[in-house]
């Protein structure tokens, strides 16, 4: 009896602890949670997702070569594998415009469809390209531009038969390289104490210090083609509008968190959502003005390294060890 009664005890001190712990991070919880989880049967880490112009057809790549296509939007996936010898490689990004699609790995791997994805070809690639390819998006027929981990930037106009350099310069290793709807990049360097930004036109990428002593895990660019970052100590920043030089105050919304925020993306202008590791996603639904936390995935294993938006209605979270997130919206978040 009395060994119960400890345990009984032990319990209410740990719900106590847990609850108080809520409470005191002072960030409210979503009264819905729209994410579904799906568990894929890989170990990789997913990098990105893509749809033909079929919105119920599209691709999901990532580590150890993985490719996925679904053909119900997301739902159900299945694995396909590719013949790349015997070379080990991760993919890093994929986009399609049409039927037309591109991926882009590591160690230096480019291929390309025509046929929505039925058939894969290599494009090779120089020795002399400077670091991997890093994204890449579809611009239109037989156009797409790409990126290394470098910060090389290369267009093609005749379905990668041909590339011309875009900037002359390289940035040096980055930890990631977002690209605005206009064609402007950021990148955030490898050791996150700068980054570096390049508009259309420019022949070199510009470097900027960092807005405080916290080292940048990521940037990229606004629904309202503001900058914004995320920090380590779960800082978020935002450019002032029309001014890329001036920020806004840092926002904290959950202080005192030991675990880090990686990705940022818009669902609708107003709309934000930040993910992060050891199953942490936030969302904003006033511009960055406050913010909530979905609480019904913190026990999901897995961090969140990426949110895609394809549409407002079809969204994806993507993890490590086959977990993948898929947006399912209700009247509630309609």
């Amino acid at each position: 009896m009395g060994l119960f009664v400890r345990r009984l005890k032990q319990i209410l001190i740990l719900l106590t602890v847990s609850l108080f712990c809520i409470s005191c991070s002072g960030l409210p919880s979503t009264s819905f949670n729209p994410w579904k989880v799906i568990n894929l049967p890989t170990e990789a880490t997913f990098a990105d997702v893509a749809f033909t112009d079929n919105p119920a057809h599209g691709w999901l790549v990532g580590t150890q070569a993985t490719l996925f296509e679904t053909t119900d939007g997301g739902n159900t996936w299945q694995q396909k594998v590719l013949d790349l010898g015997e070379e080990k490689a991760s993919f890093t990004a994929i986009s399609f415009y049409g039927q037309e699609g591109w991926i882009t790995g590591k160690p230096s791997i480019l291929l390309h469809t025509e046929d929505g994805g039925i058939t894969w070809s290599r494009i090779p690639l120089s020795a002399k390209l400077p670091g991997a390819p890093d994204g890449i998006i579809a611009l239109g027929s037989a156009s797409a531009e790409m990126v290394t981990d470098l910060g090389a930037i290369y267009r093609t106009t005749d379905g990668g038969k041909t590339w011309k350099a875009l900037v002359e310069g390289a940035v040096g290793v980055a930890r990631n390289i977002n690209r605005s709807d206009d064609g402007s990049y950021v990148a955030v360097s490898a050791r996150g104490n700068f980054y570096s930004t390049w508009e259309p036109g420019q022949t070199e990428w510009t470097p900027h210090q960092r807005t405080s002593s916290r080292r940048l895990q990521n940037m990229g660019f606004s629904a309202d083609n503001r900058l914004w970052l995320l920090a380590r100590g779960g800082q978020i920043q935002f450019s002032e509008l029309d001014d890329l030089e001036n920020w806004e105050d840092p926002i904290y919304p959950e202080p005192s968190t030991s675990w880090g925020l990686l990705s940022l993306s818009y669902r609708t202008p107003e709309e934000i959502w930040v993910a992060g590791g050891s199953g942490n996603l936030l969302c904003s639904f006033d511009n960055g003005q406050t913010w909530q936390k979905d609480r019904e995935l913190e026990n999901v294993p897995s961090n969140f390294y990426k949110i895609v938006f394809v549409n407002p209605e079809q969204g994806f979270v993507l993890g490590e060890r086959g977990v993948l997130l898929k947006y399912e919206p209700t009247g509630e978040t309609a």
